[in-house]
């Protein structure tokens, strides 16, 4: 079936975004970066890391991860159940968005919140932090 507009037939939003959003980007990364973790491809996650966050911080990311013992980009050992990401802030050259991250399902799932800062220059990820 064929969707327009903003909803799809069953009444939930239809996803889009532009290459030119610095939000959009983090959104995209967050979605594909947990499908390829939460799929076990390996190669994909690195791969992904390499084309949206910048060099600095994939650097910064291996040194928390290996104090943390978790994936850096989740904090987390675990895949989220659901993602969404919206916009914060932005100043000083950078874009801030808020990731919400969920753990499990129904009344008792757990959130975590991340703030992510992106460089508007390059639309990069810069910086993830728990928020």
């Amino acid at each position: 079936m064929r969707t327009f507009g903003t909803h799809h037939a069953a009444g939930g939003p239809v996803r889009e975004g532009s290459p030119d959003s610095a939000v959009d980007r983090v959104a995209d990364f967050y979605g594909a970066y947990i499908d390829a973790v939460s799929d076990g491809t390996d190669n994909l996650s690195h791969e992904l890391r390499s084309h949206y966050l910048t060099h600095d911080f994939q650097h910064r990311l291996t040194v928390w991860e290996e104090a943390n013992h978790a994936d850096g980009v989740l904090r987390a050992q675990d895949v989220p159940t659901h993602w969404e990401v919206r916009y914060h802030d932005s100043g000083a050259g950078h874009l801030f968005t808020t990731v919400t991250l969920t753990w499990g399902t129904g009344p008792h799932a757990a959130h975590t919140r991340l703030a992510v800062q992106s460089d508007l220059s390059t639309k990069l990820i810069s910086d993830i932090e728990e928020g």
